[in-house]
C-alpha cells in the first residue's frame, strides 16, 4: 500500500545512489519529506476541489513538473547555503518527488495521475497496477484498511 510511512522508502533506497549528495543529513530528510509531499493536494478535498479537477488528489501536485519545479526551489536554496552540489541534489529530490505519482500510478484504484499536469489533466494508471490503494479517510485507515 502507498501511504505516508511506505512512500519515504524510495529517499532511503536512493540513498546509496547519491551518497556523495548526502553527505548532509538535511538533502536526505527533504527527500524523504518530499516522497509525501504531493499528498497534500488532499486538503483540497476538504475545501471543496473535487478530485479530478487540475488541483485536485492527484493532479498537479503528483505532476513530474511539480516534482521538477521544487526539486529546483529547494536545490537552490541549499546550494546558496553550501549544503549540497545543486544538480547532484536536484536529480536526487526530483526522483524522490516523482517517485510519489509513479507509485500511486501502480495501485488499483482512484482516477490516476497527472502526470503532465499543468499542460493536461489527463490521468493515467501504468498497465500493471499491483499495490492495493490506500484509502483518504484516516479513521478507516487505522482501523481497518491500513491495519490489514
Amino acid at each position: 500500500m502507498a501511504t505516508i510511512f511506505t512512500h519515504p522508502i524510495i529517499a532511503l533506497g536512493l540513498k546509496p545512489l547519491f551518497s556523495t549528495v548526502l553527505n548532509s543529513k538535511a538533502v536526505f530528510w527533504l527527500g524523504m519529506l518530499l516522497t509525501i509531499l504531493p499528498d497534500i493536494d488532499v486538503i483540497g478535498l476538504k475545501m471543496g476541489i473535487p478530485y479530478a479537477s487540475l488541483f485536485g488528489h492527484r493532479g498537479f501536485t503528483h505532476s513530474l513538473f511539480f516534482a521538477a519545479l521544487i526539486a529546483a526551489i529547494i536545490s537552490t536554496f541549499l546550494s546558496r547555503r553550501n549544503k549540497a552540489n545543486f544538480l547532484a541534489s536536484w536529480f536526487y529530490l526530483f526522483l524522490c518527488t516523482a517517485s510519489h505519482g509513479v507509485l500511486d500510478a501502480l495501485t488499483n484504484g482512484g482516477h490516476g495521475v497527472a502526470f503532465f499536469s499543468p499542460f493536461t489533466n489527463t490521468r493515467y494508471f501504468f498497465s500493471v497496477t499491483p499495490i492495493e490503494v490506500s484509502t483518504l479517510n484516516m479513521t478507516h485507515f487505522f482501523q481497518g484498511q491500513g491495519g490489514r
